[in-house]
């Protein structure tokens, strides 16, 4: 897995309008965030956004795919599903799916347990 300078500084500039985006690597991809939330993932040069139970209705009526892996002999899905093809071409057509990406994502980072603190040494 690898992500391209080209592709990834074309995904920044498609969603700079959102906020400050930053692309992180991460497991052979990379976790692209705006304004340190994580609102998509890269993998082999395709993007995948953040994806929740409210706006997961509009890219399967677009017949988007899931982003899927394969780990101990297992199919396993994450909550990210590919960005289509033709918001790749356009910022203006990109901003909705993104702005799904980090509503999704402000959801998620609502809802999510908090992290113990580790006990002092």
């Amino acid at each position: 897995m690898s992500i391209s300078p080209d592709f990834s500084n074309h995904v920044a500039d498609l969603l700079s309008t959102l906020g400050h985006v930053r692309i992180k690597k991460m497991f052979g991809g990379g976790g692209v965030y705006c304004d340190d939330v994580i609102i998509a993932i890269i993998v082999d040069d395709v993007l995948y956004l953040k994806v929740d139970d409210i706006n997961r209705p509009d890219f399967k009526a677009a017949e988007l795919e899931p982003f899927t892996y394969e780990a101990r002999g297992k199919r396993t899905s994450m909550s990210y599903y590919r960005a289509p093809e033709e918001a790749l071409d356009s910022a203006g057509i990109m901003q909705s799916w993104a702005r799904g990406a980090l509503a999704a994502a402000l959801r998620a980072r609502k809802t999510a347990k908090p992290k113990r603190a580790k006990p002092p040494k």
